[in-house]
């Protein structure tokens, strides 16, 4: 693996505000909440309020700081650590800084090492239905592909003659609900570094005709625009049936910022007849230093749904802010809350 527009508004809606007030007085959220932001999106996102997941890594985060503060453990021991060093100012600023993440939308990720065949039916729609009761429409991003990420931070995935079972599963949760789908972060830009292109392509190409059967809205991933060209991309896009899907999605998990991921995808839009797109501004506030694995210095971008483009049919945040790339530039692994990152992310918030 390996830029928003700027005029960021300062807009703090009542329902996150009192998110916060509830989780740093240290209550249970307990209740679904919705985004409500002026909203620039259109097609599957025009008029809609998107769901802010009350279980997300962020709003237990910041639930539970609190209490990790009062029984500090050791890395060396556990394998887990509070990142407060026993100072009860530091895990205030965690805990706030969690909250505040917590009350932003942001894409629940289907895996299926935590959803597997047998439950994720179930799981998608519990949260559909939770979503339907706050008015809201959840986002999901489908993220089993075989051999995922190449064997690297985010390894993992099913076997060939699973895949397509467990993606049955989702839809059947998804099927005549209003909800949008971002299908495998990654999976097409590396498919010509895997070894499998033939039958990752394959499988790509099913799993999106499987949503698209249904009337479901699905992007299928498109990299970003500091990866592979427009005109590269569009032919693995086309091989990996975007034809057959709502459009595609850029930036996940990424940092670049939004009107340099605009200009890649309007081009890119261009060579795949008009295509629509989402982009992932839930980290780029500071824009990109290159590196795409912890990046230190990063903060959040612009609100979902703020965004506004010739072919954008929305920005999301689709990677939850605070939740580590993986292993590296002192993180922790690949999902894994860490306050400290969650700290230095939310300084983006500022800005609005």
């Amino acid at each position: 693996m390996p830029r928003t527009p700027r005029d960021r508004r300062r807009i703090r809606t009542a329902v996150a505000l009192g998110v916060v007030a509830v989780l740093l007085a240290g209550g249970a959220l307990a209740v679904s909440i919705v985004s409500r932001v002026p909203s620039a999106a259109a097609g599957p996102f025009d008029g809609a309020q998107l769901y802010v997941d009350p279980t997300s890594l962020a709003a237990r985060a910041a639930a539970e700081a609190g209490l990790a503060s009062q029984e500090p453990t050791s890395s060396a021991t556990t394998g887990t650590s509070n990142g407060s060093n026993g100072d009860p100012s530091d895990t205030a600023q965690q805990r706030a800084a969690a909250a505040r993440l917590a009350a932003e939308p942001t894409a629940i990720w289907l895996v299926p090492e935590r959803y597997p065949i047998g439950t994720v039916e179930a799981t998608v729609s519990d949260i559909v239905r939770s979503a339907e009761r706050a008015g809201s429409m959840p986002v999901f991003t489908v993220y089993g592909v075989p051999e995922r990420d190449c064997g690297n931070e985010s390894a993992g995935g099913l076997s060939s003659d699973d895949y397509q079972d467990w993606v049955a599963e989702i839809v059947a949760a998804v099927a005549d609900h209003r909800v949008a789908i971002v299908l495998e972060p990654d999976a097409v830009a590396l498919a010509p570094d895997c070894g499998d292109r033939t039958a990752r392509m394959q499988q790509l190409r099913a799993a999106t005709k499987q949503f698209a059967a249904a009337s479901v809205p699905v992007y299928l991933d498109g990299g970003h625009s500091d990866w592979r060209p427009p005109s590269e991309m569009a032919g693995l896009l086309k091989e990996a049936g975007v034809a057959d899907a709502t459009g595609f999605a850029t930036n996940v998990s990424n940092y670049n910022a939004t009107e340099d991921e605009i200009a890649y995808a309007e081009e890119l839009s261009g060579l795949l007849d008009g295509a629509h797109y989402v982009i992932d501004t839930s980290r780029n506030g500071s824009g990109s230093n290159g590196e795409w694995c912890n990046p230190s210095g990063r903060t959040v971008g612009q609100q979902p749904l703020t965004a506004q483009a010739e072919h954008l049919d929305a920005n999301l945040w689709v990677k939850a802010p605070g939740e580590s790339d993986g292993a590296c530039n002192g993180g922790p692994l690949a999902g894994v809350w860490w306050p400290e990152q969650a700290v230095q992310l939310a300084k983006g918030f500022s800005a609005w």
